[in-house]
């Protein structure tokens, strides 16, 4: 019989509900979406808070979460096999293109980036490692769904939607999936303008032994990623995420 530790799982469900949340939740709205009492509440937040996991607000007395947990998180990522592999190769590609690369893969309903390596240009898009981004989302999110298996990319296409970012945002599932399949065909997927106005992207899946999938995409303003650099891109991208592949094996 395993030990099932009822009062560690409540404390994830905790950290993962505040996580959510913009702005932070207080004793009475954690105890609410939980299904428990504000005092099992309070003790598990006073013990976390303790430890610097979480911090309470004093004026609106909202928990967010604290130094201790996000370090924590960035020494997990720096740490993971992936990224290690990875790393060399995607400095390499933001040499070859001039662009922001990032290093990142699907986790469960959203893209988790792992590693990011910032152009040199002093405009240039990035974001940090950690952040989630929709499933939907760009060049990246076309690779994902693509890849999935078709019976869970339908079921999120159809619970989820697709939200129109931009004003070329593709909203038709039906063309949608027929992206999809010419993304199976080529082997990478792009994104002109599709999640951030002004913004392209290439994305190439990386091959890897365990049951995730993960990619690698560079992304660069419209202005920097012209047609003709954009097909460079695509051969780089390929290129990175091929090289990749192999020394993960």
């Amino acid at each position: 019989m395993k030990y099932q530790a009822p009062s560690v799982r409540k404390a994830f469900k905790i950290l993962a509900f505040i996580s959510e949340a913009d702005r932070g939740l207080g004793i009475s709205e954690l105890a609410k979406r939980m299904g428990i009492s504000k005092g099992t509440v309070h003790g598990i937040t006073a013990a976390l808070e303790e430890i610097g996991v979480i911090i309470r607000d004093p004026i609106t007395k909202r928990y967010i979460l604290g130094y201790t947990i996000v370090e924590l998180g960035r020494r997990g990522l720096t740490r993971i096999p992936l990224r290690e592999a990875a790393r060399r190769h995607i400095e390499v590609l933001m040499e070859e293109t001039g662009e922001t690369v990032f290093l990142g893969i699907r986790k469960e309903d959203y893209i988790l980036i792992l590693d990011v390596v910032e152009s040199n240009k002093e405009l240039k898009i990035t974001s940090p490692s950690g952040t989630r981004i929709p499933l939907s989302a760009g060049a990246t999110g076309k690779l994902f769904l693509a890849y999935m298996d078709e019976r869970n990319s339908l079921r999120y296409l159809n619970t989820s939607g697709l939200p129109k970012y931009t004003k070329k945002s593709v909203t038709d599932v039906e063309r949608y999936l027929q992206e999809l399949k010419e993304v199976r065909e080529r082997g990478f997927a792009t994104d002109d303008e599709e999640y951030l106005q002004g913004v392209r992207a290439v994305a190439s899946l990386i091959k890897t032994e365990a049951p995730i999938l993960a990619a690698i995409w560079v992304v660069g303003f419209s202005s920097s990623l012209t047609d003709e650099k954009m097909s460079y891109v695509v051969e780089r991208a390929l290129a990175a995420s091929t090289a990749i592949s192999r020394d993960l094996r």
